[in-house]
């Protein structure tokens, strides 16, 4: 598999890891400006805002135009809003994280996947013990959320949740896509065979995590949406499945989404993670196949 599918995986797994201790920002932060892209006619404002899901709190993002599309929003959708209490993860988690084939994770993977797997998590104080009764994607998405835990970056300063602070104090209602339950799934359709190459391969390169997300934040940081884009065309080269199941396919969903919202007047803030806003068959271009032009918000 590929470096990008692991931010893909951090929209759900840092939602269920062990929390992580939050980072101490300094007084003052570097500006910084992610992609935002903006539909419109004469009644209906969307914009389109691709999310990071983990971040290190070290830079300022959310101000200039991206703060002021969320303000003139009057409500904001995610691709999942997550339960506030996590213990209502927990039927979910049975259902979709756990094998019922009664075979251990390691049984299942190469001589040099279950060395690697066990230096992984040895290198974050864990065994392969925590992750023996899951399926492999569900293996892959807590050692993907580890991993950032370990180099600074978590889901609590993540786009989402710097953006979802923003709506409750100012008592903007929020939205969502899709739900968790449907993004497991997605994994869980995933043959078990490209689970287990994606597991090997992130157990493999755990020990990059830092200098592969380095290039992905500083991607998002400058708003970079072509250096996105190259991430995609390597995940499509290399396994056209993910690609389609968990990009292609929603995009075409979610553009469906946008053209009927386009329909009922008012502006929204649509935050996705930025995977979904760059490259072939991203958003922007099923909106364009539909005739639905988007343009890039200029700061």
């Amino acid at each position: 598999m590929l470096n990008f599918v692991r931010s893909i995986l951090l929209g759900t797994a840092l939602g269920l890891a062990a929390p992580a201790m939050a980072q101490t920002a300094p007084a003052k932060l570097p500006d910084t400006d992610p992609a935002l892209w903006v539909v419109k006619d004469s009644d209906t404002t969307v914009y389109l805002f691709g999310t990071f899901h983990a971040l290190d709190g070290k830079t300022d993002w959310f101000n200039d135009e991206v703060k002021a599309a969320f303000d003139r929003s009057s409500k904001v959708y995610f691709e999942i809003v997550k339960p506030e209490n996590p213990a209502e993860m927990a039927p979910l988690v049975q259902k979709y994280w756990m094998a019922t084939d009664g075979k251990p994770l390691t049984s299942k993977l190469s001589e040099k996947g279950k060395k690697d797997l066990a230096a992984a998590l040895a290198s974050v104080g864990g065994t392969t013990a925590m992750v023996e009764p899951m399926k492999p994607f569900a293996a892959s998405m807590v050692l993907a959320a580890l991993g950032m835990q370990k180099v600074g970056k978590t889901g609590e300063q993540g786009a989402e949740a710097v953006i979802t602070a923003a709506a409750k104090s100012s008592s903007k209602p929020v939205d969502q896509l899709e739900t968790m339950e449907f993004q497991m799934q997605l994994f869980d359709k995933l043959p078990e065979a490209e689970q287990i190459k994606m597991l090997e391969h992130t157990a493999a390169t755990f020990g990059d995590m830092e200098q592969t997300f380095a290039k992905m934040t500083k991607a998002w940081n400058n708003g970079d949406a072509e250096g996105l884009a190259a991430m995609m065309n390597e995940m499509e080269t290399q396994s056209p499945a993910m690609h389609q199941l968990m990009l292609t396919g929603r995009n075409a969903t979610w553009a469906k989404w946008i053209e009927e919202r386009m329909k009922t007047p008012g502006t929204v803030f649509v935050a996705v993670g930025a995977g979904h806003l760059a490259g072939k068959n991203s958003v922007q271009d099923y909106l364009a196949k539909s005739g639905i032009k988007t343009a890039r918000v200029k700061y």
